[in-house]
């Protein structure tokens, strides 16, 4: 039997290519990951305006979506490499690129520090890109057994909320906070430094419960959100602080079971 030729050239006629159809769940977790870029490109437009709480309300939403897309992918099982580069890419422009420039629009854009307040940012976010490049090294690699529960370093939502301190306490009443220019771009970099450190961090990933506890998580949950509706910057002045304040107990913990099995 003859293969089918195009007229009168003797060349076989290419198949005809099918089209290869998706899921509508497949594209779910990468569209909220374009939310969360549109929110962090509408937060820099905003901090170049110099609306600061717009700004921050956007990159908070940032962080939220970024939380969702992740849970949204293991849910509906749809994580693929693409959605794991995308999701690096959007991280690393919401939390270490959008939070310094509006720290530098918020503080700097008028000092007498601004090569400083600039350097700031720099660090903020170079330290940004090699914690997401190291994080996704490290999945690659087998947790050992009791890794899982710590992340290595600060990760970077955490990075982020923690660099917006000083425009989170300018907004609950240190109005005079931009005069002490030079000790916000030291703590910018010290924040910085800690997303590269090989600090264990807690990861609420695996963390678990007991069934018992779950009324009081959520009551706990209710009034945490009623305080981000009333009080949105003085409760994440206390998340930030109640985080700082873990570190030295998630290094402690950590040490203690390193050397408990060795």
């Amino acid at each position: 039997m003859k293969s089918k030729q195009n007229e009168g050239h003797g060349v076989p006629t290419p198949p005809v290519a099918t089209e290869r159809r998706i899921k509508l769940r497949h594209i779910v977790p990468s569209m909220v990951t374009v939310f969360a870029i549109c929110a962090g490109l509408t937060s820099l437009r905003m901090s170049i305006e110099g609306n600061i709480p717009a700004a921050l309300y956007l990159i908070m939403l940032a962080v939220f979506l970024d939380a969702a897309d992740g849970k949204l992918a293991r849910y509906l099982d749809t994580a693929s490499p693409f959605g794991a580069e995308l999701d690096t890419l959007a991280d690393f422009f919401n939390f270490g690129i959008a939070p310094g420039l509006l720290i530098y629009n918020a503080f700097y854009h008028a000092s007498d520090y601004q090569n400083l307040g600039w350097l700031s940012c720099l660090v903020l976010a170079i330290c940004c890109a090699l914690r997401l490049a190291r994080f996704n090294v490290g999945l690659s690699i087998p947790p050992q057994a009791g890794k899982r529960d710590y992340f290595v370093g600060v990760p970077a939502p955490a990075l982020a909320s923690l660099a917006l301190m000083p425009v989170f306490l300018s907004l609950v009443g240190w109005t005079n906070l931009g005069t002490h220019s030079h000790i916000i771009a030291v703590y910018e970099i010290c924040i910085a430094l800690l997303a590269v450190s090989t600090i264990p961090t807690f990861s609420i990933k695996h963390a678990s419960v007991s069934r018992n506890h779950l009324p009081m998580i959520a009551i706990g949950s209710a009034i945490v959100v009623i305080c981000l509706m009333v009080y949105p910057w003085h409760t994440f002045l206390v998340a930030n602080l109640l985080y700082l304040g873990s570190l030295p107990v998630s290094y402690t913990r950590e040490r203690q079971s390193r050397l408990a099995e060795g």
